[in-house]
């Protein structure tokens, strides 16, 4: 079967900041591991939202909060259809990728993990996917394991084999790595864990967008993923879990909408998903998650996998023309993200000369801190990718980057 190409122009109309200009120079956008910008439709869906509907939901019998409660809910249904979940009750909308994995080590925790027991991370693992499961193992006296990754940034599947018993609970990881854009193995991950009764949750936040992602084929118990990278509002996020898990957990805030009924004497629970999602969401950003799904997928997945995958070949070797750079994250399997440093020259200069140029890109650790701590390097510069990005842009940014280059050393 042949697969479609994406229009590029189409996509890029829209998108309104790509036609703005940023010190004088056009937009290039290089920061969508950090988040994607916006397209036309969903900004008109967050102001339809406050224009037309804005209403409180779940609890109102007038009219503006039924419509509200109906588009919102059709985000749910939505996100299940887009991961391949058997029940919309199994997706949990919260405010991003972090309170998900936050939900899900504070109730796992509690319901499932003794003194004693393991948790196993990876050394590529954002802050994220690092201090919930410090915090619960230090609250619950557990013990945290972490997979090794060697230079390429690639994880030692065989160690975390050994790593594995029956002691193991869980097991934490990336799906795409923020830092180094290493994509991971995860059915080997998953299918290892499960032969020893352990439950995995999978960090998709880089992913989500790039990836189809099957949660039933994948067999995963937890997968986390945030609006914001996936072409919607901030503010919204998504947990998925096995029904059989979010049912055993307890609840992660006490308030409104998780309750079934209150007395002083006794709160009873509500049923999923409401379990886990109490007070008033952020109502617009979730209804706008829908449109943004609906988005992508009109395009297609796999068409914007291979329009990206094809763009970061070609950045990977126009950038190693350039004298000094080193790829950080030298992985085979990789995706959107190329991330590297300039002999001598500290990664923030290179980012300041390059927005002097209009050109975004993001430097630091990126909230991998334990990443650059093993590879010895302060940081680096991350040129990330999305599906409005062209060759152009990256002639531009090589362009500019040879002449921050040039100036610096």
């Amino acid at each position: 079967m042949t697969l479609k190409k994406i229009d590029i122009n189409k996509i890029r109309s829209d998108f309104p900041i790509l036609k703005r200009e940023v010190n004088g120079k056009p937009l290039i956008y290089l920061d969508n591991g950090a988040t994607t910008q916006k397209p036309q439709v969903v900004i008109d869906a967050l102001v339809n939202y406050y224009t037309d509907m804005n209403a409180n939901i779940h609890r109102g019998v007038h009219y503006l909060s039924q419509i509200s409660t109906d588009a919102f809910e059709v985000t749910r249904r939505k996100v299940q259809g887009f991961i391949h979940a058997s029940h919309d009750y199994e997706i949990i909308l919260t405010k991003g990728t972090t309170e998900s994995i936050n939900l899900v080590a504070q109730c796992f925790g509690e319901a499932f993990i003794s003194e004693g027991d393991e948790i196993i991370i990876s050394a590529m693992e954002h802050h994220s996917n690092i201090v919930p499961w410090q915090m619960m193992c230090e609250a619950k006296g557990a013990v945290l394991k972490v997979i090794p990754m060697d230079s390429r940034g690639v994880l030692d599947i065989d160690i975390y084999k050994d790593m594995l018993s029956e002691r193991t609970k869980m097991v934490a990881v990336t799906y795409v790595s923020n830092a180094l854009g290493t994509i991971n193995p995860v059915e080997e991950i998953i299918r290892y864990a499960h032969d020893y009764g352990a439950a995995v949750l999978l960090d998709a936040a880089q992913a989500i967008h790039h990836i189809t992602i099957d949660v039933s084929k994948l067999d995963v118990d937890f997968l986390v993923f945030s609006g914001h990278k996936m072409y919607a509002p901030t503010g919204i996020g998504v947990l998925y879990g096995k029904e059989k898990w979010l049912n055993a957990m307890p609840p992660y805030q006490g308030g409104g909408d998780m309750i079934k009924d209150v007395t002083f004497a006794k709160t009873t629970y509500n049923e999923l998903p409401f379990k886990f999602e109490a007070g008033t969401p952020n109502i617009e950003a979730g209804i706008c998650l829908a449109y943004a799904i609906d988005y992508m997928t009109d395009i297609g997945l796999e068409a914007i996998k291979a329009y990206e995958d094809e763009l970061l070949e070609y950045a990977t070797l126009e950038i190693l023309k350039i004298e000094g750079v080193r790829i950080i994250g030298t992985s085979e399997a990789k995706s959107s993200v190329l991330s590297f440093v300039v002999d001598g020259v500290h990664p923030y200069d290179i980012g300041v000369i390059l927005d002097k140029l209009g050109i975004a890109v993001r430097t630091g650790h990126h909230c991998a801190q334990p990443v650059m701590d093993q590879l010895g390097i302060p940081g680096t510069v991350r040129a990330s990718l999305a599906m409005y990005n062209t060759k152009e842009d990256i002639d531009i940014f090589i362009k500019g980057l040879q002449r921050a280059v040039d100036m610096l050393k």
